[in-house]
């Protein structure tokens, strides 16, 4: 007696060949606003409040706050501000916060129909770290001289 062969339902294969499903652009689910109020408010209004959320992250929750600090929110039209951030578990960080910040937004430019987009951007959002050889090669870019200099001082710069 033989056993006919059982699927586990997961699949190596499938599994190594699935192509990676990411959206470049989500949209956060919106509520009727027909009858609620839709003030203008500029990217001004924008950048302070979010300044303001980070001032306050950075004493209350240093963890999200170092999660959210790369992230950019730009309005893009009257009532869409598209948020790109640098990766996924950024935007899982952020996701802690998001309604809190969003219903307070709201709030404060009375305007109830905007809508939040993210964008994943790495490229753009991504944060290097200085280190004094890497500071030093920018400034050999800009006065060539100093290449000289360091081989004649071999400076420490690790």
């Amino acid at each position: 007696m033989s056993k006919s062969g059982v699927s586990t339902g997961f699949s190596i294969n499938s599994f190594i060949n699935q192509e990676e499903k990411t959206e470049s652009v989500e949209s956060v689910p919106q509520i009727s606003t027909e009858k609620l109020p839709t003030n203008h408010f500029t990217d001004t209004d924008l950048q302070n409040e979010w300044n303001n959320l980070l001032k306050q992250l950075r004493q209350k929750d240093p963890v999200v706050f170092n999660a959210i600090k790369p992230f950019k929110l730009i309005k893009k039209d009257e009532n869409i501000v598209q948020i790109s951030f640098p990766s996924d578990s950024a935007k899982l960080e952020f996701d802690k916060i998001s309604i809190e910040f969003f219903n307070h937004f709201k709030h404060k430019v009375n305007n109830h129909s905007i809508e939040f987009q993210f964008k994943k951007d790495y490229e753009n959002l991504k944060t290097e770290i200085m280190t004094k050889r890497k500071i030093f090669e920018k400034f050999v870019e800009k006065n060539p001289l100093l290449k000289d200099l360091d081989d004649l001082m071999k400076f420490d710069l690790s």
